[in-house]
């Protein structure tokens, strides 16, 4: 039988929308609904520290109506730490935020914040909720990863992404031999590994071929088709991409 990678589908960006203009439309739990039903096996959410798209009552009404895990993104602040316990997710992915970026740029630096990062694992673990580490694909950070005791990585995928996008066809394939050795590594060190940031249809598909790749997030690619072909579409075809990757493998 294929193996089946889950997809959680962020709805940061229908925020976005919303709050381009202000009052309630579109609604992003709507979105999260549409997701489900159309085979997202949880969803994304990332509440930032401006609230941009995603707000504190986005994050309680996400939990209290979707039937799937939530996944909370977030940065490593006191702040968010205690709204993640509040909330009680499923899971709590630990990301980077800078004011200045227009989407998260770069992994975690799990080495210079090592000290910083540990409490907050501890905190989210025995508070049984899953956490995962926004990180770039490569052996190093895998380590220290797991010294920090997170169970799940997220290896980001940008860097390839572009590559790919600028059509940059060497780039691209030293970038995904990155992000090939960073997956074998989580295995060797017994790491939970998802991938996400930047993946269309193309390289979904493809890096869902890697066998140690357990989970995909996914919002921006997602959202800007649904201006074309619905989100109930844009979602179908994503999940028939990531299974014929691992059909193909």
């Amino acid at each position: 039988m294929t193996r089946h990678i889950r997809l959680g589908v962020n709805v940061d960006h229908v925020a976005t929308i919303r709050n381009a203009r202000g009052g309630l439309a579109p609604d992003p739990i709507r979105a999260a609904l549409l997701a489900i039903e159309a085979g997202a096996d949880g969803i994304t959410a990332h509440l930032r520290e401006d609230r941009r798209h995603i707000r504190d009552e986005d994050m309680a009404r996400l939990k209290a109506s979707i039937s799937k895990p939530l996944n909370f993104e977030m940065a490593a602040t006191e702040q968010m730490l205690d709204i993640a316990l509040k909330t009680q997710p499923h899971a709590v992915c630990l990301v980077p935020e800078r004011r200045t970026e227009r989407t998260t740029e770069g992994g975690l630096d799990v080495f210079g914040g090592h000290d910083h990062l540990v409490p907050f694992v501890d905190e989210l673990n025995r508070a049984h909720i899953r956490v995962s580490l926004f990180i770039e694909p490569n052996p190093a950070a895998i380590d220290a990863a797991a010294s920090i005791r997170a169970p799940v990585v997220e290896l980001h995928t940008g860097a390839w992404c572009h590559a790919v996008e600028i059509g940059d066809a060497a780039l691209a394939e030293r970038e995904y031999a990155r992000i090939v050795a960073a997956a074998a590594h989580t295995a060797e060190r017994g790491i939970e590994c998802h991938a996400g940031h930047g993946l269309d249809y193309a390289t979904a598909r493809r890096i869902a071929g890697l066998p140690q790749i357990v989970e995909l997030n996914i919002g921006h690619f997602l959202i800007g088709e649904a201006v074309f072909v619905g989100l109930s579409d844009s979602i179908r075809q994503m999940r028939r991409a990531i299974d014929e990757g691992t059909a193909a493998s």
